[in-house]
């Protein structure tokens, strides 16, 4: 490798990337790998990652091996790099023959500077082969908290990438993380073997991301009127299932935000499609699968937003590690039911015993990430191993702190267990002792006979992990890194034992309230709370709907009904694209009858200053059964209802039902070929005439003042036949 006394560094740096300096410990970083040391980088998202091994794999002869197991993120970083004019490429599953051909060929004559491989790829035995021949100037090991099985990311395949590097020879290696703990920090170096690798170790702090946790309230209703405000920006929505990511997609949509799925469900082809329109801008959010990694490198992207709960806290710091990468503000919102963890738990049970175990561990520090009333950012610090001496403002906690307790007492009988067993037991055994569970683990370590014992037993659990959890955080007990879960008491709590003095704690949130997914749903469009409807202006409306009737010279319910004129009255609906949502109206109504009642509501919304529509009404993605479209597209065939009723293997009033629902909800239907067998023209005019003079359209009016000359079914066809005509 050529030496760095000859290299003008700062030089190419500005040739190739545009950039006057380098940030942080880039170049000590490059300096060490171009000299052919071994080099561990931790690195927070957005602090130049990339940038540590790109540079030196230009500068040097021979193309830079980097495995990464983002296949959205090879294609990224190799577009990157080709717009740049460096030879980049990747060898993925996603090539055909021909290419994967090519790019051999290329590697081999010395022309691609840095070849992208997947961990799947790299354990081929064609390609090991292929490699073997290549001139090959060092191996960077992109995402390396993948090698962990203490990872939030594990990967099988890393585990092997230490073996495949031996067989090209012996060559340097750069391997990179932005979230590793100590603990998996030391799990790398030793499966990768670089213990004695210079270690490069960047501050974690994100001094302008925003962290927040909600609970899962009406969430999309949240959703809707977060994302209303910040039109325009850049965003990613995390949820936990393809299923979700569709959902999200449809219901973002249906509002009027520019938004695109992204999961492994998916072509790839559209996935890829959809990743650059988001980072050409052509829409403005991604809703993504948490466990498929995105690897989008988009500087401006103002907030994260976790629909569900990751399933780790390093899962959760790289999600949230993609906002704000220029410097400038960005929100990372969490929201969190215990639903959520209970979901990933039920997805672990049929892992392997430690595999488990190791999730379970993980989800229990994302779950106390939640619910702890602490600042955010001092836990998320302290998670991976950084302290903080004071709160670093910035998070939701800080802003609106949870009341504090005296937790002196309980602090004290917390350090006299641990020192007591010894400092080599977990968390839970620890609140086991203070709350005087006689568990078979206890008992065998005498631990029953302790003068702690019990100490604490008026209080629960979640209590003692809270306490635990907090003085962890604020270093009278300290994690042992060798033995995950295991606590010992730090220097500052022996301190405290010799000499107390008062402690604070902060309560947790209480997250026992939250909504589920069917009462959202209820919540926000499919069935509306009538009773909540605001009584003024449903009069106001009822008088409109009056005037407007007399002038059209129709019935006033044919303009609107009771319940869409209560569910206005509940959203105040102030645009066109509104008060089509409304159950009932449709957009036929809203053409024809809509100008006047809008123009109403906008100067009563005023007048009142009043939360409008596009703040709190939340439109739901509709989705029209199949039973609804096909009797659609066989009413336009001008099938018999009787024989859809068959096809269907329903009663034929409930095919009526059906039609019925279609047309209050704003189709217009034409059942003149039906009706004109059924009826005769002068019984249809003698129904119409009914219904364009009459107060309500309630059937059973209608057969009674008609002197049931007609059946139910007729009565009810007819009413469609006149709704469509003259309301739809």
């Amino acid at each position: 490798m050529e030496t760095v006394s000859k290299l003008d560094l700062k030089e190419k740096l500005k040739e190739v990337f545009g950039y006057g300096q380098f940030r942080g410990a880039q170049q000590e970083i490059i300096k060490s790998i171009l000299g052919e040391k071994n080099t561990f980088v931790i690195m927070p998202t957005g602090a130049g990652k990339s940038l540590c091994y790109q540079l030196p794999a230009i500068v040097s002869p021979g193309s830079a091996i980097v495995i990464s197991p983002l296949i959205a993120l090879m294609k990224n970083q190799v577009d990157q790099l080709n717009a740049l004019g460096i030879n980049a490429q990747f060898l993925n599953s996603t090539l055909t023959k021909g290419e994967i051909t090519r790019v051999k060929k290329d590697v081999l004559n010395g022309e691609v500077k840095l070849l992208y491989v997947a961990p799947e790829s790299l354990t081929k035995e064609s390609n090991v082969d292929f490699l073997k021949k290549a001139q090959i100037s060092f191996v960077a090991i992109d995402e390396a908290h993948c090698i962990s099985e203490w990872g939030h990311d594990f990967r099988p395949e890393y585990r092997k990438i230490r073996q495949i590097i031996d067989n090209l020879g012996n060559l340097p290696i750069i391997a990179l993380t932005a979230t590793a703990t100590p603990k998996v920090q030391q799990d790398i170096q030793r499966n990768l073997q670089m213990e004695d690798a210079s270690v490069f170790k960047s501050s974690f702090n994100r001094p302008n991301l925003y962290y927040e946790v909600r609970p899962k309230i009406h969430v999309k209703k949240q959703l809707i009127k977060y994302l209303k405000n910040k039109k325009g920006e850049s965003g990613i929505i995390y949820c936990l299932s393809r299923k979700k990511v569709e959902e999200i997609y449809e219901f973002l949509k249906v509002n009027d935000i520019k938004a695109l799925p992204y999961h492994a469900g998916l072509d790839s082809s559209v996935r890829m499609r959809n990743q650059d329109a988001f980072l050409n801008e052509d829409a403005d959010i991604i809703v993504a699968t948490i466990a498929f990694g995105m690897g989008i490198d988009k500087p401006d992207v103002r907030c994260v937003i976790h629909y569900d709960a990751p399933k780790s806290l390093e899962g959760y710091y790289q999600e949230t590690g993609r906002a704000g990468r220029d410097g400038l503000n960005a929100d990372c919102i969490m929201f969190y039911s215990p639903n959520d963890i209970q979901k990933l738990e039920k997805f672990n049970k049929d892992k392997p015993v430690t595999e488990r175990d190791n999730a379970r561990h993980l989800l229990q520090e994302m779950m106390d990430y939640a619910t702890s009333g602490v600042c955010r950012r001092r836990q998320l610090l302290h998670y991976f191993g950084e302290k903080m001496d004071k709160d670093g403002g910035f998070n939701d906690n800080t802003d609106q702190p949870t009341p504090k307790f005296d937790a002196t007492e309980h602090v004290s009988w917390v350090l006299k267990a641990v020192a007591q067993t010894g400092a080599r037991f977990h968390i839970s055994h620890i609140s086991d002792i203070l709350m005087g569970k006689e568990t078979d683990y206890v008992k065998s370590y005498d631990h029953n006979k302790l003068d702690v014992f019990a100490k604490g037993s008026h209080k629960d659990a979640a209590y003692w992990r809270s306490v635990i959890r907090q003085i962890l955080l604020y270093n009278f007990l300290e994690k042992d890194i060798d033995n995950f879960g295991v606590v010992k008491v730090a220097q500052k709590g022996h301190d405290f034992l010799a000499s107390p003095y008062k402690v604070m704690l902060s309560e947790d949130h209480d997250y026992s309230k939250v909504t589920t997914e069917e009462e959202d749903d209820r919540e926000m469009g499919n069935t509306v709370n009538t009773k909540a409807y605001d009584p003024v202006l449903f009069e106001m409306l009822k008088n409109l709907r009056r005037k407007v009737a007399k002038e059209k010279g129709f019935p006033p319910y044919v303009i609107f009904q009771d319940p869409s004129l209560e569910e206005i009255a509940t959203t105040y609906p102030t645009t066109k694209e509104e008060l089509a949502q409304i159950n009932g109206v449709g957009r036929g109504k809203v053409e024809k009858f809509g100008r006047q009642f809008i123009e109403l509501i906008i100067k009563y919304v005023k007048e009142n200053e009043i939360e409008t529509a596009s703040d709190v009404v939340v439109k739901s993605a509709v989705n029209k059964s199949k039973i609804k479209i096909y009797i659609i597209q066989q009413i336009d065939r001008k099938v018999d209802l009787e024989e859809i009723a068959e096809a269907k293997n329903v009663k034929l009033a409930d095919i009526i039902s059906e039609i019925e629902h279609i047309c209050y909800s704003g189709t217009r239907l034409n059942l003149d070929y039906y009706i004109d067998q059924i009826l005769e023209e002068d019984r249809q005019d003698d129904i119409y005439d009914y219904f364009m003079e009459a107060e309500t359209d309630h059937i059973g009016t209608a057969l009674s003042e008609l002197d049931e000359e007609y059946s139910e079914d007729e009565l009810r066809l007819m009413r469609v036949k006149f709704l469509s005509e003259v309301a739809n």
